[in-house]
């Protein structure tokens, strides 16, 4: 499910973490969400990410913070 997420290859943006499929950095879903856009700016400003990539991208750092959390707390 990952590898239909996020890519990394050496000869695609140096190794950064890229949409499967695309040249656009996952940072950037995240700088959007800190800065305050919403999700349809984003999906505006890069139409080329599927709306189910960033979504299950999103639903996966949550359950890793959640677990992280959980584990912390333990």
């Amino acid at each position: 499910m990952l590898k239909d997420i996020i890519t990394t290859d050496p000869e695609i943006m140096s190794g950064t973490p890229v949409f499967a499929g695309t040249r656009v950095p996952v940072k950037t879903l995240f700088d959007y969400v800190e800065s305050g856009k919403t999700l349809d700016d984003f999906f505006e400003d890069f139409p080329s990410v599927k709306h189910s990539q960033a979504t299950n991208l999103l639903n996966l750092a949550q359950q890793l913070l959640l677990s992280a959390n959980e584990k912390v707390a333990a």
